[in-house]
């Protein structure tokens, strides 16, 4: 819970802590608290489907408890919006030999970093024993990014040289996770996401090749997403779903100037599990998304 508390500060002052301000004191409810209400969760990203569910569970929750006076509502808006969250599924990455995990995101997302941080947990704090496969052939920096988290992280990389085929690299990394007894192959990918149609060929030849080692792969493809980004965050989500069949998201820099309503708009509006969140610069910052800690963390009570 500490970690959700210091990570999400900065979320904290923003909107959320806006609305805990505005719900303060002995005012009678009104109409102007409902529409301030709405207008700062639809300012804090959570986006317009969202906030009207939200909004309409929350009335209703108020007039059941027949609470008149604002500063009564926080508690209730609270319940609201853990209402709206799912618990995230438990991943698909164990009970077979070798599980295929493909990472996929935007450029400038975090993605290679978060895979750094996900290959520490899963190989140093799960005792899992991970491979990384630099897939994101098209930048050099990628490729150097992601050996130097190997070599942090003390967890193998199985690398080309830039502008090799991507599917190539794939393939010598499935068979190589395969034949070092691995449990867990995370694969980077490009992320240029203006170039729809080539990435969605170049999804589908690592798919296939993958496919050629380990014929059920990949177990899960992680959507990573840069929580700063608020909106435009959830059409990249929408534009990955029509390309490759995402399984969960991992929200990365929570810490920073997020707003925080987007998490709630990608698992209400896509229906999406979010597994982990990014809430720090620290090789441990990356952790398991728990929606009652995320919740409670958006306040400055913990009713």
């Amino acid at each position: 819970m500490s970690i959700f508390r210091s990570g999400m500060s900065k979320t904290r002052q923003s909107f959320f802590g806006r609305i805990g301000q505005m719900l303060g004191g002995g005012a009678e409810i009104d109409d102007e608290t409902w529409d301030d209400i709405e207008s700062l969760l639809i300012q804090a990203d959570m986006g317009v489907p969202t906030t009207q569910a939200v909004m309409q569970d929350l009335q209703t929750r108020v007039r059941k408890q027949n609470i008149r006076k604002a500063e009564q509502v926080q508690p209730v808006l609270k319940q609201a919006l853990r209402a709206l969250l799912k618990d995230p599924p438990v991943m698909n990455i164990s009970g077979r030999p070798l599980s295929i995990v493909l990472i996929v995101g935007v450029n400038g997302s975090g993605k290679t970093t978060t895979i750094g941080k996900l290959a520490h947990r899963l190989n140093n704090i799960n005792n899992r024993k991970v491979m990384l496969a630099a897939g994101d052939t098209f930048r050099a920096a990628a490729i150097d990014q992601l050996q130097m988290w190997g070599e942090r992280t003390g967890v193998p990389v199985i690398a080309n040289k830039p502008g090799s085929d991507p599917a190539a690299v794939v393939f010598d990394a499935a068979a190589a996770a395969n034949a070092r007894g691995r449990d867990i192959l995370l694969i980077d990918t490009a992320g240029r996401l203006h170039t729809n149609a080539n990435l969605m060929e170049e999804l589908a030849k690592i798919k296939a090749v993958s496919q050629k080692v380990i014929p059920d792969a990949p177990h899960e493809v992680l959507l990573v997403l840069d929580g700063t980004t608020g909106q435009n965050a959830l059409t990249q989500a929408e534009k990955f779903r029509e390309m490759v069949d995402v399984t969960g998201v991992i929200v990365t820099k929570l810490d920073s100037t997020a707003k925080g309503g987007m998490i709630f708009a990608i698992n209400h509006d896509l229906g999406l599990p979010i597994h982990y969140v990014g809430l720090g610069e620290k090789m441990t910052d990356l952790v398991f998304f728990n929606p009652d800690y995320f919740v409670d963390s958006l306040f400055d009570d913990s009713e």
